[in-house]
Formats: structure tokens, sequence, C-alpha cells
């Protein structure tokens, strides 16, 4: 994939933060810095399962694969005219289930160094390894540089890091996503 292909997921001209972080993933490879992650191309095939409205699919921005499984990782235009580096993460569960899981794009960086895939259902969302069976990514050392020399960001250190940068995005936009999508798909 090229820069310009992956732009293409977007509403727009692209942040600084998208542009380093597209490289980093094309330099480092796909699922190669974080179990089961990768940025796509997405032509939002995917995300119109969900709702196939236009005002729906305009606001939502599919861009990266979050598990093995299928699930994917959603920039949200709250409507407040961010830019994309300050629009909120979703993920969208392969078999249902949606939830808030960073404030911003950022904060979605940093979860990816717990390099361990995320487990989406209908009422949670979390990261989980087990220790005894957890092997590290190939390049997960280098991402965590990489993290730290762009963005003077550290690693979560564990799960109870990802449960607080998860609870705090909900805090901030789980009701009000919740009651957005609400208009175009409710959940049995």
């Amino acid at each position: 994939m090229k820069l310009d292909d992956f732009k293409k997921n977007f509403n727009g001209p692209i942040t600084h933060e998208l542009t380093l972080f597209f490289e980093i993933n094309d330099k480092l490879g796909f699922e190669n810095y974080s179990q089961g992650f990768g940025l796509y191309r997405d032509n939002k095939s995917g995300i119109s399962s969900w709702s196939e409205n236009q005002d729906f699919l305009d606001r939502l921005m599919p861009f990266a694969q979050a598990n093995g499984s299928g699930s994917m990782y959603v920039l949200w235009d709250d409507g407040k005219n961010k830019p994309l580096s300050e629009l909120p993460v979703v993920v969208f569960g392969d078999e249902g289930g949606y939830h808030i899981v960073a404030r911003k794009i950022t904060e979605l960086m940093q979860l990816l160094t717990f390099d361990s895939e995320i487990t989406v259902d209908h009422e949670e969302v979390y990261f989980y390894k087990e220790e005894d069976d957890y092997e590290e990514s190939e390049s997960l050392t280098e991402y965590k540089n990489w993290l730290k020399e762009n963005f003077n960001l550290d690693p979560v250190k564990n799960e109870e890091d990802t449960i607080s940068i998860i609870e705090a995005a909900q805090e901030e936009y789980k009701e009000i996503f919740d009651l957005w999508i609400s208009g175009y798909y409710a959940e049995d």
C-alpha cells in the first residue's frame, strides 16, 4: 500500500501523526510490531455492514485491522471540526460490539505497545495476554522506540494501563457515540 492509498481512508488531508504512523507501519510491516494490528486501505465495505446510511459512512473512517479475526479500528468524526489526529478511535468487532478505545490516535499507538490483539464483544473490550504463551512481536522494540522519539510517549506496562486509556476514552465519548450510532444501528 502507498501513502496515497492510505489517505483515501479519510475525509480530506491526513495529519502529520497519521503520516508518521503510516511510515512506521510500512517500514515494520503488517502485524510485525503489535499482534493482529496493521494499517490498511479500506473501501468501507466492512463498516457498511453496520449501516449503509451515507451520513453514518461519512463520519466513520476505517483505517486498520484490530485483530486477526477481522475487527477494525475506525476514526469517528464527532462533528466538532477536530483534526484527524484528535478524533476518537472506535473498534468495531467482527462478530458484533463496538467500543470507544482511545480519545485520539496517539493513545491507540500507545495501546499497541501492549502487543496483544484486542478482544471485542457486545458488552466489553479489552487487551489480555497470557504471559506463559506470549511471544513478543518481531519489531515491537523498534516501534516503542519510534513512539518515544516521535511523540514522547512511553509504552503501556500492563493490562491496567490499557484499561486506564480505554476507560478515559469511554468516559469522554461513550455516551455521545452510543447516542449517535443509535440513529443508524441497534445491537440486539
